[in-house]
């Protein structure tokens, strides 16, 4: 019996070691294969390190190549400015010279200038001079001296609106168009059938295919001259007769601003005097003063432009009369209107005119006020007035 305890001890006693040796083989080999995952890991980690040193040196050179061109682009860039500069300079100095060549009539030690070459300038110059008063009929005798008197002839429409006869016709019709912004014409066969209380009745209605804007057009030749409703510079030739539109132009620089600070609805005032057609408006380049364009009605195309002294600030109206422009001044209440700038193209009549000239006996406000160089009188539009002024003039001295 003591045996048998003896045997079953010592069995027990193998089978605990030999599973405590299965235990410690498994731990063996469990710590092998964590050792070789971890250098698996180490190996993948140092090759990803590898790489992104590789990626950075080759970005590294990436941006030196980059910055190295685009440093020759800055240096090319500098370089062509140089040039440029360097050019502009030499034609700036080639300019100088050409000016000094072309004002000089004296030949020094360094330039020898050519007499003939300066003669023909000379020449030139002069025959310029004379095709401008050719242009403009410099045999306009007369300037404006007073204002005699007013005739208020009619009271019709609302403030804005202009009235007038063409004085390249024969006739005697009247036209009237009222509004700022309108396409009919009224046309009466003369100043009797419109002063008539039934005037609207009589008159022959023409409509215009494109409507006007502002107060500024004229009839003159048998056609209507008006800026376009909805341009900006668009001047219209219409033919009353056939009512159609005859020829259209732009003229430049105008339409931005209003021609007269008190009368902004008109941004292009067109007159007629004794040499034919004209257009007045005024640019904010030149202060907002007044600037004068001499037209060809026929080719509807820009002869000559001026830039005049004379203010649009607290002006109401203008006109032209044998070559001159004629601003009339108000305050933006209404008042005494008055002529206070006057401006002859051909620079002749400014000692001859007495600027500060009032208007008589009427205390407003003007829309319009045009000239008829065949009555030499002025047509006005004043507070949905008609008037007309008789003018007082004098022979050139």
């Amino acid at each position: 019996m003591a045996a048998l305890q003896a045997h079953l001890l010592l069995t027990a006693s193998l089978v605990s070691s030999m599973a405590a040796g299965q235990s410690l083989m498994q731990d063996a080999a469990l710590l092998s294969y964590m050792d070789q995952r971890f250098l698996s890991l180490e190996k993948r980690l140092e090759k990803c390190n590898q790489d992104v040193l590789e990626y950075v040196e080759e970005f590294r050179e990436f941006s030196s190549r980059v910055l190295s061109q685009l440093a020759g682009l800055s240096s090319g860039k500098a370089e062509l400015q140089r040039e440029v500069e360097g050019l502009l300079m030499r034609v700036e100095h080639a300019q100088r010279d050409i000016d000094y060549l072309g004002s000089t009539t004296d030949s020094n030690t360094c330039v020898e200038v050519h007499q003939d070459l300066l003669e023909q300038q000379l020449l030139e110059e002069e025959e310029g001079k004379k095709r401008l008063k050719l242009m403009l009929n410099a045999s306009c005798d007369h300037v404006l001296a007073g204002i005699r008197s007013l005739k208020v002839v009619k009271k019709t429409g609302g403030k804005h609106g202009s009235w007038m006869k063409d004085p390249g016709k024969k006739h005697a019709k009247i036209y009237l168009l009222s509004g700022s912004v309108n396409n009919v014409i009224l046309e009466f066969a003369n100043l009797m059938a419109f002063m008539e209380s039934n005037q609207t009745l009589k008159a022959r209605r023409v409509p215009l295919p494109l409507p006007w804007e502002g107060t500024g057009h004229v009839i003159y030749q048998g056609f209507l001259f008006y800026h376009r409703h909805g341009s900006v510079n668009e001047i219209v030739k219409f033919n009353i007769q056939r009512r159609k539109v005859a020829g259209q132009m732009l003229l430049p620089g105008a339409g931005r601003i209003p021609a007269y600070q008190l009368s902004a609805q008109t941004k292009i005032d067109l007159a007629v005097d004794e040499q034919g057609l004209w257009a007045l408006h005024a640019e904010p380049e030149t202060g907002g003063n007044i600037v004068i364009t001499k037209i060809n009605a026929v080719a509807m195309a820009v002869e000559h432009s001026w830039d005049t002294p004379c203010s649009s600030r607290d002006a109401e109206a203008a006109f032209m009369a044998c070559n001159t422009l004629h601003v009339v001044y108000n305050s933006p209440s209404g008042g005494s209107s008055r002529i206070q700038c006057v401006y002859d193209v051909l620079g002749a009549l400014s000692a001859h005119v007495n600027p500060g000239l009032h208007l008589p006996k009427r205390h407003g406000s003007h829309s319009t006020v045009h000239y008829n160089p065949k009555e030499r009188q002025l047509f006005a539009w004043g507070d949905g007035s008609q008037i007309i002024y008789k003018l007082h003039t004098e022979q050139k001295v």
